[in-house]
């Protein structure tokens, strides 16, 4: 393969550019050098294209091949049956619709992964690959304006209809409609529409060439035209989805539980993207009002299977006569997900930060060796990059290819980007808190804020006063320790805890000064960053754009990130990107962890070996059995 190819076919041979070779099949023949340059030229446009195959990926060459029976990381054996009982994943404690696609209401969980599928499905084991699933043949155009993708014909909704074109170009009209989530207009919006050619074949039409774009649309979910009724998507609540996954919606319990059921005509259980996976017979959600209830349940054997984020229950928690006769299991698997980002986001919205030397005091506060020794049992490392844990992170100064990028944005950037990618603030000697302390109070008398009448004030006298919103959960005891830093610097902040529904309420209409969240991870960052740092997501109601981040920079270094064509330039706009945002200091980073902490009845079995990327609770889902 050509180094720099954008989309590789994995099944065709190495090109050659010598006299007398075969190229794709071709034995070309080429005597001067002009004929040697054109050739070349039209191989490089050849090489940048997914030939029509079984797999895209996205700057490499796919892992497995046209003739793969099924993934590494499965079991192709494992028995199908059983019943599996899971909690409430997060924290909404109650559901009230069965729609995932759309910002009204609350879906039950996993309804995505359980129910809809897409023309293409990742593996867990590459950064950025796609092979066909509902789709048996991918091509992209010679000139990247186009993808099209014909239908597997044994593909069946639960319905027992086949899935066919129209199936799919509805799906993405009402995806882009505004009745839907604004998250996939933003990812969509270089998709200029779609088009039926047969019966079993559409085609995506793309406002310009983007080598990401066909890998997007080949994993948007699909859905029957017939679901709903021809209602608008938002007026879709309670009608039980149809779709062509593996299981169905068997009953529910209105808010309090819901259970699947394996679909015995599921289409695609040989199909190699499903050999192995999607084992259980059965699986039931039961909703639990909060954390503490969730774990105390788990402990007794009321579910199967849970994955702890809190350090401290960890370490003081999953122990008692269950664990000790083995009939329940614990373990941290080892993952190699970047971090993504997860810390205190500040809004920058609020006129109260919009300084950035404000932003970075406030950052200073945080005192996060205290919390890991005291609060984490050593558990975590702290978050240093917006892709820590992986090779997407910044580091050092910006390096040559970095620069290409950076330099010609240099009249729109803060002069410390050409410097030292920065680093979170330490409190290990010689630094101390202390130190840290009086360094932000020299940044927020430099932007306005002094001390005086016992407050942090500006020039108009007004108290330096804040909203910290949560929906509950362990952070509060993290935040008591950071509201009482910040206090020091004679900052007042209210904490305010809501229920899950108001919380994401209030995310949408962006109604807050400084929230936890985290980001998504991922291994090949692209069009959803138009979604969560975009100049228009912005603006945009319900967008995951919640920092409020408007920088014609940042626009251009996400064009730059989408718009690489190998794995290698990728890397260098990641870089680029995270080397600015770093230098905003719009997020006050918090801590990972670099295994996934579970515990899980002993009736379950899980594959050897493990995926490289992944999430444990979609990991199990996905490939685990009842023994």
């Amino acid at each position: 393969m050509l180094s720099d190819a954008r989309f590789y076919h994995a099944g065709l041979n190495a090109p050659r550019l010598v006299t007398g070779t075969r190229i794709f099949g071709v034995l070309v023949y080429h005597a001067d050098m002009k004929t040697r340059l054109l050739l070349l030229s039209i191989l490089l446009l050849v090489s940048r294209l997914a030939l029509a195959g079984h797999a895209l990926a996205l700057g490499y060459t796919p892992k497995y091949p046209v003739n793969f029976s099924h993934f590494e990381y499965v079991n192709p054996q494992a028995p199908k049956g059983g019943e599996l009982v899971l909690p409430n994943p997060d924290r909404r404690t109650s559901f009230d619709s069965f729609n995932p696609f759309v910002i009204k209401g609350t879906a039950v969980p996993n309804l995505a992964p359980l129910m809809f599928e897409s023309l293409a499905v990742s593996s867990l084991d590459e950064p950025a690959s796609a092979y066909g699933l509902l789709a048996e043949d991918m091509q992209v155009a010679a000139d990247g304006l186009s993808a099209t993708f014909r239908l597997n014909p044994a593909a069946r909704f639960n319905n027992g209809d086949a899935v066919l074109a129209a199936d799919v170009k509805h799906s993405f009209d009402m995806l882009t409609s505004k009745a839907a989530s604004p998250a996939y207009r933003s990812a969509l919006t270089e998709v200029a529409g779609t088009e039926i050619v047969d019966a079993r074949t559409v085609r995506y039409r793309f406002r310009r060439a983007n080598p990401e774009l066909p890998l997007t649309v080949a994993s948007l979910p699909v859905f029957s035209r017939k679901w709903g009724g021809g209602k608008p998507l938002d007026q879709i609540v309670l009608e039980p989805p149809i779709a062509s996954g593996p299981y169905a919606i068997a009953g529910f319990d209105l808010g309090r539980s819901i259970t699947y059921q394996r679909r015995t005509d599921y289409w695609a259980s040989e199909h190699p993207a499903r050999r192995g996976q999607y084992n259980f017979g059965r699986i039931t959600y039961r909703f639990y009002k909060d954390d503490v209830a969730r774990l105390e349940a788990f402990k007794a054997g009321e579910f199967d299977f849970l994955v702890e984020y809190s350090a401290r229950n960890w370490a003081r928690q999953y122990q008692g006569p269950k664990f000790r006769s083995g009939e329940l299991q614990r373990l941290a698997f080892v993952h190699h997900n970047t971090a993504g980002m997860q810390g205190f986001v500040l809004n920058t919205r609020k006129a109260l930060f919009a300084d950035k030397r404000v932003r970075e005091a406030l950052g200073l506060a945080l005192d996060f060796e205290w919390l890991n020794r005291q609060l984490f049992y050593n558990q975590y490392t702290r978050i240093d990059s917006f892709y820590s844990n992986g090779d997407l992170a910044a580091s050092g100064v910006p390096s040559a290819d970095e620069l290409k990028l950076l330099t010609p944005l240099r009249s729109q950037l803060d002069p410390s980007v050409f410097g030292p990618a920065p680093q979170p603030p330490s409190t290990n000697p010689p630094a101390s808190l202390r130190d840290n302390l009086r360094r932000a109070r020299d940044l927020l008398a430099q932007a306005g804020w002094t001390y005086r009448d016992g407050a942090l004030r500006n020039a108009k006298g007004e108290p330096f006063v804040f909203e910290w919103l949560d929906d509950g959960g362990s952070m509060s005891r993290v935040f008591a320790v950071y509201e009482r830093n910040l206090a020091k610097l004679g900052i007042a902040v209210k904490s305010r805890q809501v229920d899950y529904a108001l919380y994401q309420r209030r995310l949408d209409e962006f109604d807050f000064d400084l929230i936890s969240l985290r980001f998504g991870d991922t291994q090949s960052p692209g069009i959803e960053l138009y979604d969560y740092y975009g100049s228009k997501a912005a603006t945009e109601k319900g967008s995951s754009n919640v920092i409020g981040l408007k920088d014609p920079a940042v626009d251009k270094l996400i064009d730059a990130v989408v718009n690489s064509q190998t794995r290698a330039e990728r890397l260098t706009a990641v870089h680029a990107l995270d080397r600015v945002l770093r230098h905003g200091y719009y997020i006050i980073p918090q801590w990972y962890s670099a295994t996934h902490r579970t515990a899980w009845k002993n009736r379950l079995a899980y594959p050897q070996p493990l995926p490289l990327y992944y999430q444990p609770a979609d990991w199990m889902l996905q490939t685990w059995w009842v023994k």
